[in-house]
């Protein structure tokens, strides 16, 4: 490790990377040792910068544990900018367009931390619909495609270490399994879309693709879904570039 002093942009850089670690344990929260370890700093060092942050309203360390969650400074920014990135309704006419092309149900999901939030969904013409999975659900990373398809756009080493760190709850999706993760996210990396099924609702399939910014990072995932017997191979082909299309919109509607 390195503890030299940094300069004001090396300063920034590692302040917005720590409040990146701690979005990433949002539900419990990270300690100091952890952040130290994943930035290459030394103690002191990263304890300065999470004082510094907790200071400024952007972290909260809690008196109990000592671990550290994302600060009121943060929402407030985020409600201050919301009627300029207002992602939900961005995205509907795309969203909307996508359902009605395929029949299916489109949906929008977004990370929060080590989960996956659904954010929008729009209704196709199909007679069987998707509806079971609300505007505002919550679920793992991975069990269902839209937190496929952002575990495909993270780097190896931190999709593979959520995956890991969510195995005590994967067991009552559809009996899911670490090892069978990983190997869905490695299908998916391999085809370029995620698929999964059975495991975020039983009986139904899906298909997604991250949704990224200008500079390429990834904000969000749009998927369609349809009860299994519908999501045939052949089907599956017709779709994926569709999703495309629709990926590809939304990056430059973001980017406008």
């Amino acid at each position: 490790m390195t503890d030299a002093s940094p300069s004001g942009a090396q300063t920034i850089h590692r302040a917005i990377r720590a409040l990146k670690l701690v979005a990433e344990q949002s539900e419990r929260g990270i300690r100091l040792v952890d952040v130290a370890e994943e930035m290459g700093l030394e103690r002191p060092t990263a304890h300065r910068l999470l004082k510094a942050l907790t200071q400024e309203r952007m972290l909260i360390q809690h008196p109990g544990s000592r671990r550290y969650s994302l600060g009121s400074l943060l929402f407030e920014l985020g409600l201050a900018a919301a009627h300029q990135f207002n992602l939900r309704d961005i995205c509907q006419p795309v969203l909307q367009r996508l359902a009605d092309e395929t029949g299916d149900t489109s949906f929008l999901f977004v990370r929060s931390g080590s989960d996956v939030v659904c954010l929008r969904r729009e209704y196709g013409s199909h007679p069987i619909q998707t509806p079971v999975v609300p505007v505002g659900a919550r679920q793992p990373l991975g069990v269902n495609a839209g937190g496929l398809a952002l575990l495909t756009a993270l780097p190896e080493k931190e999709a593979t270490q959520i995956i890991e760190a969510l195995e005590p709850r994967l067991s009552v999706y559809g009996d899911l399994e670490v090892e069978q993760l990983h190997r869905y996210l490695k299908r998916a990396r391999s085809l370029g879309y995620a698929l999964i099924g059975e495991h975020a609702v039983p009986g139904i399939t899906a298909v997604g693709l991250p949704v990224v910014n200008a500079v390429g990072l990834p904000i969000a995932a749009i998927t369609l879904a349809s009860i299994h017997a519908r999501m045939s191979n052949a089907r599956v082909s017709v779709i994926v570039p569709l999703l495309r299309n629709a990926a590809a919109e939304l990056t430059e509607l973001l980017r406008q």
